[in-house]
């Protein structure tokens, strides 16, 4: 397999990664711009080098765990990228690209599962793992802005603010971008799960509706619809909606992983 665009990626990641904590650290908004137009670059060569490696394995990239990763990673980067753009904040990609860095190197570094060919999906099957991908990433991004949140909160009750805290976004922001990650993902999954229903009914003879991985992805579904709610409210609003964030995506994580690997019969690595 050609290892020319997954070398790419990764240096485009690493480089976009150096200049976020150099803008961090600085507050150069020509670095801040170079980190962004990077990051562009490195998705571009991720995504050809997902198409590299479904074709080196004669299948799709979501068919083994490796290639699940690499697609969660781009999917988180591409979510990112989406939301620093439409709310015109670059000061938390420092802390956001190392998880993207740790997935694509994971995957690619890795050999691909030897598994046989899955059977004719089709497009609403794609689809369906697509968008739960996707909502996957949205709601770790939404997680890792959570964390910000809370530990900026600290730090400013504290009193203990630096040049990095400043730069920072507002706590108001912070909040408003994990709301928007969080209905990124709300969207995709909400989609990606009746389209999984739609799938399943059309081949009901060799799948079941009551597959745990169903129960708990409308677990997450109403756990997410109920953050986004209370999120919205005073009581809420802030540090105790932060948490219920971060609690949310435990959740997430026991699903993309005990209930995948152990549990699902239909769902290995989505």
């Amino acid at each position: 397999m050609n290892h020319l665009f997954p070398v790419l990626t990764a240096l485009a990641y690493l480089l976009s990664f150096g200049l976020y904590v150099r803008f961090l650290s600085t507050g150069s908004k020509l670095t801040g711009r170079l980190g962004t137009v990077l990051l562009g670059l490195g998705l571009i060569a991720h995504y050809f080098a997902l198409l590299e490696r479904s074709r080196g394995s004669h299948t799709v990239p979501y068919h083994d765990l490796y290639g699940s990763m690499s697609l969660f990673g781009w999917l988180l980067a591409v979510t990112y990228l989406g939301l620093e753009l439409y709310h015109r904040q670059r000061s938390v990609g420092a802390f956001v690209l190392p998880f993207i860095l740790v997935f694509f190197l994971a995957a690619h570094l890795a050999p691909a599962d030897r598994l046989p060919p899955p059977a004719v999906h089709g497009a609403i099957f794609a689809l369906h793992v697509a968008l739960s991908i996707l909502a996957y990433a949205a709601f770790a991004l939404s997680f890792v802005l959570s964390l910000i949140f809370l530990g900026e909160e600290r730090l400013l009750r504290k009193h203990k603010v630096g040049d990095v805290v400043w730069r920072l976004p507002p706590l108001e922001l912070l909040a408003q971008m994990s709301q928007s990650s969080v209905l990124v993902g709300l969207v995709s999954i909400a989609i990606g799960t009746v389209l999984g229903f739609v799938w399943v009914d059309r081949l009901s003879s060799q799948y079941s509706f009551y597959d745990p991985k169903y129960v708990i992805t409308l677990l997450v579904l109403a756990l997410y619809a109920l953050y986004f709610r209370l999120a919205r409210t005073t009581a809420w609003r802030g540090a105790r909606a932060s948490k219920l964030c971060i609690f949310n995506f435990v959740i997430v994580v026991l699903s993309f992983t005990v209930v995948n690997l152990y549990l699902s019969h239909s769902h290995r690595y989505f």
